[in-house]
């Protein structure tokens, strides 16, 4: 980095070690660490800002005494180490030369500069005994108050070390008790939010998947102090970790009732051999503190998601019709040329030609055979991509194409070449999941072969728009044949190995939008994102289950990141509930125009209008999420410009009970002061007298409308729609209001 010279005047390498303090800060949230008399770094306070930091020097860095008068632990040591004085779990675990098992770390400097978004923060800590280094980095991003860190463990030594605990970061907690919401899964049931008050001991919420990580718990959790997490009230953590493969995440209660928290990759069969010389970087470690609710706090990631982190984040997102809900694996040639006519008469960017396009020898008829072998399978498409291509130029949309480098079906030539190069195991049969099996993606040849499908294809055919990347299976059979006797790096290397892939695609095509999909949501985290504009939050498209997976998701990303489609799944709620539904994210569609009725059509064209005309709003606005679902039979979210003008009501009535009371829709983050319009926008069209299909005009509405909803057109102030609010909820079943505000 280029420093100026300010940042040079306040880069800070230290003399005095007991005396030094370093603060790491946002606009609201303070982490102060301090030196201990011992020589050791210890986390003095994390909670909201402070006006004099000063007054924390006189903190004790001690755990308050056992009731003997003894000191009961050893004090919250910013990256305790194993095999010492504390009772509890360690930060760091290494087997040193020679077998020792303990690590003491004492601080050995820092290092502090500004950035154009708030401060870079760099800490040494060194063993005195064994020539082990920790550096601690932290980046703190002011105005969205987001705390980035991660770790970097550097063997010194002229011999291996073994390091078996690596965490990306170690925070601790003093209040009277503490709410974990964690996220649960499964295939079309993602994010399923539960919260539990945490006791004496230990919770852990991890995975052992490998790929497909995040199948069953996804790698982010909200931590509620005090009470559990709500949308707008309390103080609460919201952390989550940036990879894509085995992580874990450890909360432990001790004996006194303070809590550590311990983000990691998880450290099951994962004992990484570091050798002398080399450096082991963990993941990413991304947090903010709330002291507003999670509302707060999401919309928090939100800004930081989309400035910092996500590929293109800042750029547009195109709408799509997505082949695979209509046709599965049955199309040939002629059928996708009319599907991309069918998305240009729907209104949409781009067509996505889903699985089943490739293969030659075993062509892939099913999920049974194929996987491996890119090329276009000739008796379905003699044109192969370059007649799709073209076939989406003259109907006047983009073209988009499925794929799932990482994964090999025995079926296939790819596998009937290179058996060697999938997890199998040398003396066991083989176990398949979903029919494939997972490439080694610590092997160089392999890396090389995945890359290549994206180079091929864009090398041969650079117009093609779009990849939605594909990830159906776990790790199963886990042995790696490349690395032999170091099994136990078969986790850590796999994960590396794809980033050395992605990094590049990234790099070779930079401008190139991809979906990031594992069977739906279980890929979804920071670290992968880098290199996706989005990713698939499910399979499970029913959009009363989506209201509950995009509330979860929504939690800790942009709904910018998060790929939504209409389809046919549970076809009692009408055309126009689901396609709502998908419009709280990055709109898309899975079906065929020949299931819609030439009034649900003209909806869908109109509706798709609305949505483009409003994504400066829906997806670069602020998210507020009204009335939970969880909690409600009904659910509401609106979101808001940053400049106050424009926002987007989306109100959802999904079973009430008969005769059920409904209350009024409070707004969020409108300006008081302002008067808006409220226009209700997505209505059903109609047919006139004439048998045609009419639709409803906001800017003229026919006062002899007897369907009109009776706040439409109005104009209320800021103050009374957050304070008193709308009537957007009704009594019926499946039910949905979308109403647009406009400052006057």
């Amino acid at each position: 980095m280029k420093l100026t010279s300010l940042s040079i005047i306040l880069v800070m390498i230290v003399g005095s070690v007991s005396a030094q303090r370093i603060d790491i800060s946002t606009d609201k949230t303070d982490l102060i660490l301090k030196v201990g008399d011992n020589g050791r770094l210890y986390q003095t306070y994390l909670g909201e800002k402070l006006l004099n930091r000063a007054e924390l020097d006189d903190f004790s860095w001690q755990v308050h005494g056992g009731s003997d008068g003894s000191i009961s632990a050893r004090g919250w040591e910013v990256y305790a180490g194993s095999g010492a004085e504390d009772y509890f779990e360690p930060a760091l675990a290494v087997t040193h030369d020679g077998g020792n098992l303990t690590t003491i770390l004492k601080y050995a400097g820092h290092k502090q500069v500004p950035t154009s978004y708030g401060s870079e923060t760099e800490i040494t800590l060194r063993d005195e005994l064994f020539p082990v280094e920790v550096k601690l980095f932290y980046e703190a991003y002011d105005k969205e108050n987001i705390i980035k860190t991660w770790s970097v463990i550097c063997n010194n030594g002229k011999k291996p070390v073994d390091i078996w605990r690596y965490a990306s970061a170690m925070l601790y907690f003093d209040r009277e008790a503490y709410f974990l919401t964690e996220f649960a899964s499964d295939w079309a049931k993602e994010v399923q939010m539960q919260t539990q008050r945490l006791q004496y001991g230990k919770k852990i919420v991890d995975t052992k998947l490998g790929s497909r990580a995040a199948m069953h718990v996804q790698p982010f959790f909200e931590l509620g102090m005090n009470k559990p997490a709500s949308e707008t009230g309390g103080e609460v953590l919201m952390g989550t970790l940036g990879w894509t493969g085995n992580f874990q995440f450890t909360f432990e209660v001790d004996n006194i009732g303070n809590l550590r928290v311990i983000p990691s990759i998880n450290p099951y069969a994962s004992t990484w051999e570091l050798n002398a010389g080399e450096t082991f970087k963990t993941p990413d470690f991304i947090f903010t503190l709330s002291q507003n609710g999670a509302g707060e706090g999401s919309r928090n990631f939100h800004d930081w998601a989309r400035r910092y982190q996500i590929k293109d984040g800042m750029g547009d997102r195109m709408t799509l019709l997505n082949n695979w809900e209509n046709t599965y694996f049955d199309f040939d040639q002629e059928l996708l040329a009319q599907l991309m006519d069918e998305a240009r008469d729907l209104g949409v960017d781009m067509f996505l030609l889903d699985d089943g396009w490739f293969g030659n020898k075993y062509p892939r008829k099913d999920d049974r055979a194929g996987l491996g072998d890119w090329s276009a399978t000739k008796s379905k498409l003699p044109g192969g991509i370059p007649a799709l291509v073209k076939a989406a130029e003259e109907a006047g949309v983009k073209f988009g194409i499925w794929i799932e480098p990482e994964m090999v079906n025995p079926k296939s030539e790819l596998f009937e070449k290179h058996p060697d190069w999938a997890y199998t195991l040398p003396n066991r049969d083989t176990y398949y999941y979903r029919n494939q099996l997972v490439l080694d993606l610590n092997r160089p040849e392999v890396q090389d072969h995945v890359f290549n499908v994206v180079d091929t294809i864009l090398a041969n055919n650079p117009d093609v728009a779009y990849f939605k990347w594909d990830c159906n299976s776990p790790i199963t059979n886990v042995f790696s044949h490349y690395l032999k006797e170091k099994q136990q790096q078969l986790y850590i290397g796999h994960v590396r190995g794809l980033y050395k892939v992605l990094e590049r695609i990234k790099e070779k095509y930079p401008d190139v939008p991809m979906m990031l999909c594992s069977g739906g949501g279980a890929r979804c985290d920071y670290e992968a994102l880098k290199y996706f504009t989005e990713f698939w939050c499910s399979d499970n498209t029913d959009p009363v289950e989506r209201l509950f997976i995009q509330w979860g998701f929504s939690q800790f990303f942009p709904v910018k990141a998060m790929s939504a489609h209409v389809t046919d799944w549970n076809k009692n709620a009408p055309i126009k509930f689901r396609t709502d539904v998908a419009s709280m994210a990055k709109l898309g569609f899975d079906m065929g125009l020949k299931n819609l009725s030439a009034v649900e059509l003209r909806y869908v064209q109109e509706a798709i209008k609305n949505w483009n005309r409003l994504k400066p709003v829906i997806l670069d606005g602020e998210q507020y999420r009204l009335v939970s679902p969880y909690e409600y039979n009904h659910t509401a979210t609106n979101y808001v410009s940053a400049d106050k003008q424009h926002a987007v009501l989306f109100a959802f009535d999904i079973y009430p009970r008969f005769a059920e009371k409904v209350h009024k829709v409070k707004l969020q983050g409108l300006d008081p002061l302002r008067q808006y319009r409220i226009v209700e926008i997505n209505r059903m069209p109609r047919i006139n007298e004439k048998g045609e299909v009419v639709v409803y005009s906001s800017a003229e509405p026919d006062k002899n409308d007897t369907s009109r909803w009776a706040q439409d057109g109005k104009v209320y102030s800021g103050d009374y729609l957050m304070k008193v609010g709308l009537d957007a909820f009704t009594t019926s079943q499946l039910h949905s209001r979308v109403v647009e505000l406009i400052a006057q």
